[in-house]
């Protein structure tokens, strides 16, 4: 990792879970905390990302019952029919 504090800990394992990592480490030839912080950071990463799937579901449609908003589409459109066209070089 770079240029990032390691904070030692401690965690409990499974005999299984020792022995295939022991075993991974072994043919991947990378240690096994690296392995382990890996898996911790995907499972950090998988997390956060249903996390902010929530969020969008939550505010999908957050102003679609509002009568107070202008016509986004008809401002859209406006703005493409009054822009310039480019001038090619």
């Amino acid at each position: 990792m770079k240029n990032q504090a390691m904070v030692r800990t401690q965690i409990y394992l499974t005999r299984r879970e020792h022995e295939s990592l022991r075993s991974l480490a072994k043919r991947t030839g990378r240690a096994q905390s690296e392995i382990i912080r890996a898996a911790v950071d995907l499972w950090l990463e998988q997390k956060a990302d249903v996390g902010r799937a929530r969020i969008l579901e939550a505010v999908a449609g957050l102003w679609r019952e509002r009568t107070d908003l202008p016509d986004f589409s008809a401002l859209r459109r406006e703005a493409d029919r009054v822009r310039p066209a480019r001038r090619q070089a």
